[in-house]
């Protein structure tokens, strides 16, 4: 049965349905942005404050980790407690944390800080796809995740752009205060509008949560280390595995895990899943090697932001178009030919000279529609197939698989700079976005 035809007739009435989209969609909008945002700031942080590009770029890695760990205990957790507790709750921490980063008198709270907001955007994300699924009708669900997707990506376009207008007013802090409005706006109408998902009476395992968090913390602190450090990294690496076969074969034998092996068990799922962690491999690979590429050309920041900006406009454009197009179609067609189309830019760009930016702009443009044409249509794959008490697995995994991806794809690009050089990352984005294809055709 295809996914289409497994869409249910659910949702939230009107207006209370548009109200409930808003306050999600706003509520992951600044979570990119502050993502996006705090990139821009680190060098004043540094300066302020008197650190080195390796102490300070820990204000990233700090929410990063955070948000790594939490996806899946936040998503199960939202489960046992009610959806929109736990995400009415991670939003206020993560609002409570940019408050207490902006403020933050050393270097140490700062890091306190984004911590709390990595907590927070943890249980944001999580549990976002599991309430857009309580909120729309199946027969809509493909079109409300593009829209999303859409929200997204035009907020990782725009995030630097507003993160260097903030700094040319003001002073670094406040790069972490500016979106706290609309934060507490959204918190005030989720309260009252999202949906009201029915919590189920279970246990929260506190075990395997915390073996989840030290698993997924050290794993990626490994990789992080491993090139600079890998007697370190490889330590803090292997004992992630370890926890993380723990874990595994802790939940083997429950019938609702806190890992969501039991919606793995599900072949639509745990394709898309494979797809995903593909896709997003791919997708990170030309975030992080363009702009060494162009630099190295001669181009000035700015001029890499604008030849750059064509690809996140394409994505944030083409996904509520093949949201739409999912719903009534199998997710499998549009996710097929945005994989086969991402994997044709990639491979040109591995060819293009860094100095041609009126060839390298429409060839992102290209790998933008591919992007564009995958993300939302696989997201809906991988919601529509759970059942709906396990949603939040659902949506755990979803995100999941998106920073997997995204950690294999900046370890490949670390690995490429060293063998060769970017060409050799964009032939290998193509590889995985040829993988992602054909992951996406099989579940036909």
């Amino acid at each position: 049965m295809s996914d289409t035809a497994r869409a249910e007739p659910d949702g939230l009435p009107q207006p209370r349905r548009t109200y409930a989209t808003i306050c999600l969609g706003a509520g992951i909008a600044i979570a990119v942005l502050d993502a996006s945002m705090v990139n821009i700031a680190l060098p004043s942080a540094a300066q302020s404050l008197g650190l080195t590009p390796a102490e300070v770029v820990w204000v990233v890695n700090a929410f990063q980790i955070t948000v790594v760990g939490t996806l899946i205990p936040f998503s199960n957790l939202g489960e046992i407690l009610g959806f929109k507790r736990v995400w009415s709750f991670g939003l206020a921490l993560f609002l409570l944390g940019a408050l207490g980063s902006a403020l933050a008198p050393s270097f140490g709270l700062l890091l306190a800080a984004r911590v709390a907001q990595g907590l927070g955007a943890g249980a944001v994300m999580s549990l976002l796809s599991g309430l857009i699924r309580f909120t729309h009708p199946g027969s809509q669900l493909g079109r409300a995740i593009g829209n999303n997707a859409m929200v997204v990506a035009l907020c990782s376009a725009s995030g630097p752009s507003i993160g260097a207008a903030v700094l040319a007013v003001a002073p670094w802090p406040f790069v972490f205060a500016v979106h706290l409005p609309i934060g507490l706006a959204a918190l005030a109408f989720g309260v009252r509008y999202l949906p009201d998902v029915p919590p189920q009476r279970r246990p929260f395992d506190i075990l395997s949560a915390g073996l989840n968090v030290v698993a997924f913390g050290l794993v990626f602190l490994g990789l992080d280390l491993l090139l600079h450090r890998p007697a370190t990294g490889g330590l803090l690496l292997t004992l992630g595995i370890v926890c993380g076969i723990a874990l595994v074969w802790r939940e083997m034998s429950r019938s609702a895990p806190l890992l969501p092996l039991d919606l793995l068990r599900v072949r639509a799922i745990r394709i898309a899943v494979i797809a995903s962690t593909c896709m997003f491999a791919a997708h990170i690979l030309v975030a992080i090697n363009l702009p060494f590429h162009l630099s190295a050309a001669g181009f000035s920041p700015v001029q890499i932001g604008l030849i750059i900006t064509p690809y996140p406009l394409a994505i944030g454009l083409l996904a509520p178009i093949a949201g739409r197009l999912s719903d009534r179609l199998p997710s499998a067609i549009p996710c097929a030919i945005g994989g086969v189309t991402m994997a044709s830019a990639m491979a040109l760009l591995s060819f293009l000279p860094a100095d041609r930016p009126e060839l390298i702009c429409p060839t992102l443009l290209l790998a933008g529609i591919g992007f564009g044409f995958f993300q939302a249509p696989n997201n809906r794959a991988i919601v529509i197939s759970a059942p709906r008490a396990r949603a939040g697995g659902a949506g755990g995994l979803q995100s999941t698989a998106r920073v997997l991806g995204q950690t294999f794809g900046a370890t490949t690009a670390a690995a490429c700079f060293t063998l060769a050089g970017p060409w050799l990352a964009f032939l290998c984005g193509a590889v995985l976005a040829v993988l992602s294809a054909v992951a996406s055709l099989s579940r036909r």
